[in-house]
């Protein structure tokens, strides 16, 4: 039995800078500001980058915390408008689309997300892009917890709930871009996989040693092998 955890961003798909300009628009419309232009997202959940953008902006955590929950809603409203505009460009990656395909024909393997995305925002990402949510049938979102190792045990309690059983963590898969993607599962016991589709190369994410790397997912019959075989 495999859990097979996809990330979204930079994973499965690009939504464009939709993300980005959604929180950024709901930040300067809760606080006045969406803080320093220059800050990375990759590997992040949804809270931890609006807290940290805050924080360099001078915004009491107390404060950012106390609208959290409207900063979201004004989020994923303001990211259906973004995806929506004309001349907007989300795409999926190469590959994507055969890959879910080949993995849900696979006896025993079941798909779920991974993601720091608030979950209502992931939802609208993969719609926009043709991705039905719920092929995925297990999750673990940004909106679940703000710190992404936690995400791992989370999906785990929930896939053990679905499945009726226990999931050992060396059944569980974490794919994703980010160096944050393949350590926030060690503690849990998972695996982990990169790909090289967002900002680090095959060679960066080598270097903290998953059970595989891929430059893509082009080749689904390679990558499912290595997912199978992590």
């Amino acid at each position: 039995m495999k859990l097979v955890l996809f990330d979204i961003d930079g994973t499965l798909l690009n939504s464009d800078g939709a993300g980005r300009r959604a929180i950024q628009r709901a930040l300067v419309e809760s606080f006045g500001t969406a803080g320093p232009e220059q800050h990375w997202f990759d590997g992040k959940t949804d809270p931890q980058i609006v807290h940290e953008l805050m924080a360099l902006a001078g915004i009491d955590r107390d404060v950012v915390e106390a609208r959290l929950d409207h900063v979201f809603t004004r989020y994923v409203e303001l990211l259906r408008d973004e995806i929506g505009r004309p001349g907007h460009a989300a795409a999926i990656y190469p590959g994507v689309a055969e890959l879910l395909d080949a993995l849900e024909a696979t006896n025993g393997v079941t798909l779920g997300l991974l993601t720091g995305n608030v979950e209502a925002g992931a939802h609208v990402k993969l719609g926009a892009v043709g991705i039905a949510p719920a092929r995925f049938r297990v999750g673990a979102f940004g909106s679940d917890h703000a710190v992404r190792a936690e995400l791992p045990a989370i999906a785990r309690a929930r896939a053990g709930a679905m499945l009726g059983c226990e999931l050992p963590g060396q059944a569980m898969v974490v794919i994703g871009d980010t160096p944050a993607d393949l350590t926030c599962g060690l503690g849990v016991g998972a695996r982990a996989m990169g790909v090289a589709t967002g900002r680090y190369s095959v060679a960066e994410l080598g270097a903290y040693q998953p059970a595989a790397v891929v430059a893509n997912f082009r080749d689904t019959a390679a990558v499912v092998d290595a997912i199978l075989s992590a």
